[in-house]
């Protein structure tokens, strides 16, 4: 069995190459900005025109048609799953406070050596101590100087392979060659080969397949990173990027700050399993009038003066400022190379997992993920599409075999009189489809403004795509 499949067909070959030349002109952006933006341009123009001049001679809009419900359903499902993610998001950052991201760097911030580094921390505790009278939570906020990022060994062993190999391969593996949205467009061009059959069809369906497995995969990450708040990686994120209430939400100054760092008071509620501390005395949360969404005030926890919406609170989220276990990015970039892998093969798919290995080890070199994010990400990301296989490619073959009897008695008296050329027809109508065939001739108006239309509406798409995700 090999690992690669071939391409479907010989005039699939122009795919892989209209895949890398995407990705090589817009690294130039990178090398030589003015060739970048001379040679994007007249890329973009040039595979849109191949694509539009290609639309009439599709022969499979019928299937199409049959794939739109599946498709626009995916997509209702994934912007659901979205937004929730959002919420989700938001919610994790604010829960515990913005001193509980701030102070997690206060010593850090200093720049001071390692022995000076806790030198501090000891000073800071001596003064936290004289200073009692006027430190209700004191422990609190001991506890908050005690919040480093989790020790990952991904990173070390980047930083041991920076001294170990020569500088041009440190410098290939720092370059920023693909991000979220290469990957997005690697699909959409695999999406819209269909049109020159060098993938099988419905193209909508293999979108749908797509859209829906990433919808779960985006379900199952919120899940998770919900489960258990952990520190981000730069611990600085949340303070420059979130406008939260200082202390933790009413939920955690009862059920988790008073047993946080006093590993007494932990072994005392592991006795008793009862919350029996006293709740210190905080702020209230600002309450703005949402409405009906006021619901919302809990768990995105705006302060007054922000002044922001509940949608545009969520907006704002971004990739949020805890570890989100997985790693969205890497989700998305399996995804595309599994795609690849099933429904073209070839050197190119080879080619489009080596970029995903790439791009994993720059979401835990620049810290934007923990390396367990991203291996978590590749293996969930491989087995949901393995499981999704029932939405694309369609199963034809109860269809073909019925199909086979009708003309069973054409094909045997072709074969006696030695017609190959009605043989080939007749199988020609068998791969097709007598009823296909039939409605693609009875409506082929109304065929034609179908596909102009399921073009506009996925070209829609992509640019909203693009325009949602461009801070991640």
């Amino acid at each position: 069995m090999r690992l690669w499949p071939a391409p479907r067909s010989s005039v699939g070959g122009g795919l892989g190459i209209a895949a890398i030349s995407y990705v090589a002109v817009d690294y130039l952006r990178h090398i030589s900005p003015t060739w970048h933006d001379r040679l994007q341009p007249v890329l973009w123009l040039l595979l849109i025109v191949i694509a539009f001049s290609r639309v009439p001679f599709y022969k499979h809009w019928v299937a199409e048609f049959r794939a739109v419900v599946p498709f626009v359903a995916s997509v209702l499902f994934l912007l659901a799953c979205l937004l929730f993610e959002a919420l989700s998001v938001r919610s994790v950052t604010a829960a515990l406070g913005l001193d509980w991201h701030r102070f997690a760097i206060a010593v850090g911030d200093l720049s001071l050596s390692a022995s000076y580094m806790h030198l501090t921390r000891a000073i800071v505790c001596v003064a936290l101590l004289f200073t009692l009278p006027f430190w209700k939570n004191i422990s609190k906020t001991v506890a908050f100087l005690q919040t480093p990022p989790l020790p990952d060994p991904g990173q070390w062993f980047l930083l041991w392979l920076n001294e170990q190999l020569p500088k041009p391969w440190v410098e290939l593996l720092r370059a920023r060659i693909v991000g979220l949205h290469h990957f997005l467009m690697l699909f959409i061009m695999l999406g819209f080969s269909v049109l020159f059959d060098s993938v099988q069809g419905p193209g909508l369906g293999l979108g749908a397949r797509y859209i829906f497995t990433m919808a779960i995969g985006r379900l199952l990450r919120t899940m998770t990173f919900v489960s258990t708040i952990l520190p981000s990686a730069r611990p600085w994120c949340a303070a420059s990027r979130f406008q939260v209430p200082p202390y933790p939400h009413s939920w955690l100054q009862k059920y988790y700050t008073p047993y946080a760092s006093d590993p007494n008071s932990i072994r005392q509620i592991l006795q008793s399993d009862w919350a029996y501390a006293e709740i210190p005395e905080y702020p209230s949360d600002y309450q703005p009038n949402w409405g009906r969404m006021s619901f919302l005030i809990d768990f995105l926890r705006p302060i007054s003066g922000e002044r922001s919406t509940w949608y545009g609170l969520l907006t704002k989220a971004g990739g949020g400022c805890n570890d989100l276990i997985f790693s969205g990015h890497m989700l998305v970039s399996v995804l595309t190379a599994m795609a690849w892998t099933e429904a073209y093969g070839g050197f190119t798919s080879a080619f489009i997992w080596m970029l995903v290995l790439h791009s994993a080890q720059r979401e835990v070199r620049e810290r934007h993920h923990y390396t367990v994010d991203c291996v978590v990400a590749i293996y969930v990301g491989v087995l949901l599409w393995r499981v999704t296989g029932f939405v694309w490619p369609p199963r034809k073959s109860g269809r073909r075999v019925a199909r086979l009897e009708k003309v069973q008695g054409r094909l045997i008296q072709a074969a006696k009189d030695s017609d190959m050329e009605k043989v080939r027809e007749l199988l020609n109508e068998v791969e097709m489809g007598d009823e296909e065939g039939g409605e693609e001739k009875g409506l082929s108006r109304l065929m034609l403004t179908f596909s102009g239309v399921t073009v506009f509406s996925v070209l829609t798409l992509v640019i909203l795509a693009f325009t949602w995700t461009s801070d991640g």
